[in-house]
């Protein structure tokens, strides 16, 4: 027990009040962070931000919003546990999920599974691979949202996950470099906020929790964790995680945003990011976790660590951290033994007084409510005995549990879901250019296929994804999928012009397309009706991108086949933006982007390409002509040595995105929102629905907080219409967006448009309708940072609708508040 005691010793260590000269790395957030943040003052970290102040203690949940019968269950449930169980349940072990909370068999309580999958169930055999989180933001229907999320669910609990890691609102989509943009949903809060709503609907409504995660600014993987000293222990930095620095109005408006939307959601959970906020981790970052989250917006649920985010015990408890994963055991000697900062150290905490009793109680309930509120206490299914020797986290021979499996093994729980996700596909591509009637395709009687995304992955449909030959339809890390099966552009291509009776040729070497001494042209024996190049771009966890142009030479070999083929379509399949430079040449007739679509994505393009269905997805992203248009670029290296050097700037305040370039007019090709149909719609008559209300109040009433916050926030103030009409002879679905410019008295810094509404409407040919946007407090409302509240602020509000964040077709100027 030796290792045991150390380690509780340094628990206790990391418990202890730092002493604070005359020196400091801003205020603390808390005075039992795990390690002293203390060196010699430096006003340029001692400005408006950079800092985050202490918040304690932990407010205890209510059950308000509709949890209070829950919440008395889990009352009762935590009056029969041990300090012991209590202990345990707020601490991972290993075992066949990826994240697991111990059975308490004399209860008849058999766990919690938790389990990876905003794209699929990652530990999942017999299981689908549903579109990306990003792709099916680009669709921006809120049904397909909530019907993939249902979906997913649905497979998670028939395999026994009682928890989704997932949706992602951070990262945001900061920067274009981010390689985990893929599993979030928009470079937008407005978007990514009703992404993440419906998504946990779906998910909870299927009776299994979400998880909102990464609480928060996590928009980076570049030094995402601490480097640590190789000692035995791991507990002593070289250099900490990065630190995202934010103001308080832009942690509000922009990165807080979609989290709020969660918790008005009923979210089970939310997951506290690797990365430090304003100088403090986010596990044990108490504004944030008790001030913001749990105060605030009134979060009911628990907070979990990620995965080895936790780097204290008490700091990170008191801090408003309720669950560690994944726990952290060791053997030594012959005993197993606790190298978790909670587990055994947290019962000895409770025992000796260091933590209260009270404090434990609630991260329990916390924990344990949502599970009765959902029902997973009854007749909920086994964990699935197959998906454990799937786990790469943790293998069988590392579990501490004599874990019991029952029921079916390797159940088959795929249903009738590929259906839906080659709908989805097809709904979430993104049609950029169609020039000369290129698209739909129609009969083509000879059809080249080129590029390296166009056929199967050489060594099969797998958890790798950074493969060079085969169409990329997932990517890797915690988001990760298994394929039962894999629908490819060139298998599918194939079968249609089977049926057609077309001539088919493919050169899926890229290499070899680009290489100078080829002959061309390759085809034979004539000029092709139509070249499809398919091309690709990898992004994943663990390291962020250094290009933002396509891989494997992608534009080279897009620029290759446009000179010897008069008729280029390109098909990107990416996770986030790319530049484009092939978009100018006269051959590249129309561009298609898709977004990691999934077990259908070659059945899913078809569709589109020969106009079975008409594309209606948009950019949920800028692409700008250039990389050096962007602006937020990632912090990937320090030129200094010390431990707390890692420090992002977030600068550019509530210039992410679209509002950037909006805001210094740059230029871009392809904006946001942006996307075409095989018809043609309009919009105009944008007008209120009703009068402005006359009585409109600058700060919202103060009324008891609710699940997201202050429910006055969430009131509908205004509602604005418009017709929107098809004008084109095809029918299909329009996607009209509300755009607000803030008025002048609103503090600097405010973008020139946000958006602030949108609807999927169907529209045959020649047909039109009424859309209806209706707008919340929230949003006409900016963080005052003074008020410690929302204000709509006084003077003329513009409204812009259209079809995206620069094609307005209507306006309408109102003043809610005067002067």
């Amino acid at each position: 027990m030796i290792l045991a005691n150390a380690l509780f010793g340094a628990w206790l260590l990391s418990a202890a009040p730092t002493a604070m000269a005359d020196t400091c790395q801003g205020p603390i957030d808390h005075p039992g962070e795990a390690f002293s943040y203390v060196q010699p003052i430096n006003t340029t970290i001692l400005s408006p931000y950079g800092h985050s102040p202490a918040s304690l203690p932990s407010p205890n949940m209510t059950g308000n919003g509709g949890w209070e019968l829950a919440l008395l269950k889990a009352k009762q449930f935590v009056n029969t546990l041990t300090v012991e169980e209590k202990s345990w349940m707020a601490t991972g072990q290993p075992g066949p999920c990826v994240g697991n909370v111990l059975p308490i068999p004399r209860l008849n309580f058999s766990g919690l599974c938790l389990q990876n999958g905003p794209q699929c169930v990652q530990q999942g055999d017999y299981s689908s691979v549903f579109v990306s989180s990003v792709s099916a933001a680009a669709s921006w229907d809120r049904q397909l949202l909530y019907d993939r999320a249902r979906a997913l669910a649905e497979e998670h609990k028939a395999k026994g996950s009682h928890v989704i890691l997932g949706p992602v609102g951070g990262p945001l989509g900061r920067s274009p470099y981010n390689s985990r943009t893929w599993e979030g949903f928009a470079a937008d809060p407005y978007l990514t906020g009703v992404c993440m709503e419906e998504t946990i609907n779906g998910i909870q409504d299927a009776g299994v929790q979400a998880n909102a995660k990464h609480l928060i600014a996590n928009e980076q993987e570049t030094q995402r964790n601490p480097t640590f000293a190789p000692d035995a222990n791991e507990t002593t930095y070289i250099q900490d995680s990065v630190s995202s620095n934010i103001d308080d109005r832009t942690l509000h408006e922009i990165y807080m945003w979609p989290f709020a939307n969660a918790v008005r959601a009923k979210v089970a959970s939310a997951m506290c990011a690797y990365n430090r906020l304003n100088g403090s981790h986010s596990c044990q970052n108490s504004y944030l976790l008790n001030h913001i989250l749990k105060g605030e917006l009134g979060f009911q649920g628990y907070v979990m660590s990620d995965w080895g985010a936790t780097h204290s015990g008490v700091a990170s408890i008191d801090s408003g951290m309720d669950m560690t994963m994944p726990g952290g055991f060791t053997l030594y000697g012959a005993f197993w033994t606790d190298g978790s900062y909670f587990g055994g150290n947290l019962t000895r905490a409770i025992q000796n007084g260091t933590i209260e009793m009270s404090r434990l109680d609630d991260m329990i309930m916390r924990i344990m409510t949502p599970y009765f509120w959902l029902g997973q206490e009854k007749n909920f299914p086994s964990v699935d005995a197959s998906v454990g020797p799937l786990n790469y986290d943790s293998p069988p021979d590392t579990w501490l549990y004599d874990w019991k499996f029952t029921g079916q093994s390797n159940r088959d729980v795929r249903s009738d879901h590929n259906d839906m996700i080659r709908e989805h596909g097809a709904a979430s591509t993104v049609l950029l250019k169609n020039e000369r009637n290129a698209l739909p395709l129609r009969k083509p009687g000879n059809i080249v296929i080129a590029g390296n995304d166009a056929g199967p992955p050489m060594q099969g449909p797998s958890l790798r994804a950074d493969f060079e030959y085969g169409v990329l339809a997932g990517s890797i890390g915690s988001g990760s999928c298994r394929f039962s099966h894999l629908s490819t552009p060139l298998e599918a291509i194939n079968a249609r012009a089977r049926k057609d009776g077309s001539l088919v040729q493919s050169f899926l070497n890229n290499t070899l397309l680009t290489t100078t001494e080829l002959t061309w042209p390759l085809w034979n024996p004539q000029q092709p009706d139509v070249c499809l190049v398919f091309l690709k771009s990898f992004t994943g966890e663990g390291e962020d991108r250094t290009s933002l142009e396509l891989d494997w030479d992608g534009n080279a070999v897009a620029e290759a086949v446009a000179s010897h083929c008069n008729n280029t379509v390109i098909i990107t399949n990416s996770g986030g933006a790319n530049v484009m430079p092939f978009a100018d040449h006269p051959n590249v007739t129309a561009i298609l982007a898709q977004h990691y679509a999934g077990e259908e994505t070659g059945n899913a393009i078809v569709d589109v390409l020969y106009g079975d269905v008409n594309p209606s997805a948009k950019l949920p992203y800028v692409i700008a002509y250039n990389e050096s248009d962007y602006n937020a670029p990632l912090t990937t290296a320090v030129y200094s040595n010390g431990t707390y050097d890692w420090q992002s700037w977030f600068d550019e305040g509530l210039e992410v995105g679209y509002r950037y370039f909006d805001a210094h007019n740059i230029s871009v090709r392809y904006e946001f929102g942006f996307g075409l149909s095989y018809t043609t719609f309009n919009l105009k008559d944008l007008k209120p629905k009703c009068s402005a209300p006359s009585k409109l109040t600058a700060l919202p009433a103060k009324r008891p907080t609710e699940p997201g916050g202050n429910p006055a926030l969430w009131e509908t103030v205004y509602t604005l219409e418009a017709e929107v009409s098809n004008i084109g002879d095809v029918d299909g679905f329009a996607v009209p967006q509300l755009y607000v410019e803030f008025p002048s008295s609103t503090p600097t810094g405010t973008p020139p448009s946000q958006l602030r509404g949108f609807d999927k409407v169907w529209l045959p040919a020649g047909k039109k309708r009424t859309v209806t946007f209706e707008l919340m407090r929230r949003d006409v409302s900016h963080w005052d940072v003074t008020a410690q509240d929302w204000r709509i602020p006084v003077g003329s509000f513009t409204f812009k609708a259209g079809f995206s964040s620069r094609d307005f077709r209507a306006k309408y100027d109102v003043t809610l508040i005067k002067a």
